[in-house]
């Protein structure tokens, strides 16, 4: 069975007068991730002074990489979110697709296709 699952890693800096709503920007994005086909993993982590966080995704496949890019998550509230934080890191890991791969670039992703892993 091959490897089909695409993982992101996206760090951002928050300005401490944008946490509290950058979090409810958060909060809303997990709503709608939940609702996603095929979206397997939306973890939020901060450090301790509140001032980045690390978001880690994880989707089935190419196909539901292409649902999240598409969907109201991305279209609606990334936008909302850049205006307030700054990405200072991007990795996507696995193949997005050819779609989603446009998408993700545009916005700073770096792609790491996968080289090798454990025989599934």
């Amino acid at each position: 069975m091959p490897h089909t699952k695409v993982r992101f890693t996206v760090s951002l800096a928050i300005p401490e007068a944008n946490l509290a709503k950058f979090q409810s920007i958060a909060q809303s994005m997990i709503a709608g991730s939940q609702s996603e086909p095929g979206t397997l993993a939306y973890d939020w982590f901060f450090s301790p002074d509140q001032r980045s966080c690390r978001l880690i995704e994880e989707y089935a496949d190419a196909k539901a990489v292409e649902a999240h890019t598409n969907g109201p998550v991305v279209k609606d509230l990334v936008p909302k979110m850049l205006a307030i934080s700054t990405i200072t890191s991007f990795e996507v890991y696995g193949d997005p697709g050819p779609q989603a791969s446009q998408v993700l670039t545009h916005i700073g992703a770096k792609i790491y296709p996968l080289w090798q892993s454990l025989p599934r």
